[in-house]
Parts: structure tokens; sequence; C-alpha cells
């Protein structure tokens, strides 16, 4: 099985690259954001293969990372996800920006992939809540706040959560800058402060 592949750019399509690799041209499928980061033609390129052997074809799949790869693998574990759709995802959502909103639930983020709709996207989320930690840089503060689980949280925490959801925002973007709020004033910090912190991450 191939698991790196180091080569030079020969040329691109729109959904792969041909890397040329010691006079051997790989035909390798990446997401557009990978893509998007592999140097011209003539360059050189390092990328992290998965290998997919079928009856009639083998197919390599090329990330910019080991993380994205480790995504791609995980992402088909849910039913209606093959490897079309999971590039898809990637290619809308970096791993770490993918594992931050399946740590929060945020369905509404991975349904913005074209041909992902909201029941897959909730599949997604829920089927992967336990394993995003695990695979992403997820603030430990902002897992523990997603979704609604926030009954374990401290009252002021769920009090400024609930205050900024009342002012309009939703609940996943009120966790995240709460989140941010604890990590930045620490766990004892009252409900005032955390909302007017909270109120400015989400001005960035």
């Amino acid at each position: 099985m191939i698991g790196k592949l180091k080569g030079v750019i020969d040329s691109y399509a729109d959904d792969h690259v041909i890397l040329d690799v010691h006079g051997v041209g790989y035909v390798v499928q990446c997401s557009t954001r990978t893509l998007q980061k592999l140097p011209r033609p003539g360059e050189a390129a390092s990328l992290s293969i998965e290998t997919q052997v079928r009856e009639d074809a083998i197919r390599l799949f090329g990330f910019s990372s080991d993380a994205e790869r480790d995504w791609f693998r995980m992402l088909q574990s849910v039913q209606g996800v093959g490897s079309k759709v999971a590039l898809a995802i990637l290619g809308i959502l970096p791993p770490g920006d993918l594992a931050t909103a399946i740590a929060m639930q945020d369905k509404a983020s991975v349904a913005r992939t074209p041909g992902v709709g909201p029941k897959l996207a909730q599949r997604i989320v829920t089927e992967l809540k336990d394993k995003a930690p695990a695979f992403g840089t997820v603030d430990p503060n902002l897992a523990r706040l997603s979704g609604d689980e926030t009954a374990g949280a401290p009252k002021p925490v769920q009090d400024a959560i609930s205050a900024l959801v009342n002012l309009g925002y939703g609940r996943p973007q009120a966790a995240a800058a709460i989140a941010a709020s604890v990590t930045a004033l620490g766990e004892t910090a009252e409900t005032g402060a955390l909302i007017r912190r909270g109120l400015k991450e989400l001005a960035q």
C-alpha cells in the first residue's frame, strides 16, 4: 500500500493532480483545499496518500497532512459518506474547523458542503462527536460546551451562553465565544464578565 508520495507536479485537473515520481505519473485525487495548496507544475510536492483497492481499480487520494488523511478515513466510517463526499467536506472545512464543528454539534457548518444535506450532516456530527477531540485541536472548553450539553458547566457559563442566544446568536457561536472567554478569564469568571468578553469575541 502507498502511504506517501514525493515527486514533481506534472499537471492538474479539477479533482486530481498527476504527480511524477521518478518518471511514473500517479493520478492522485485531492480535495479542492489540498489542490490549492500544491505548487505549480514542475515544482516538488509531497502528499500523504490513502490507497483504496477495488475490484476494478486502485485509487490514490492525496492530502496535505496526515491529519487531513485521518479525517478522510474517519468520515467514511459514517453511513452515506463515500470518498467523494469526504473529499468535498474537507474541501470546505480544514481538519481543525471540522473537528470543532463536530465537537460543537454544528451540523450547519458541515451541511455547507455540496451534496451534504441536513440529515447526513446530523449523522456525521452525531456519530463522530466522541472522536473529534482526538483528531483536531479542539479547545476542551469548546468541546464541553458543545451543542446543548452545558448542564455540567458552571452556572455563570450556562447563563452567559443563554444570554448570547437570547441576543440572537446561534448556540454554536455563543458556545464558542463563551468557551474562548472561559479560556481567557478562567473558570471562576462571573456571568457579566463572560458576556462582555463573549461579545468582543463575536465582534472580531
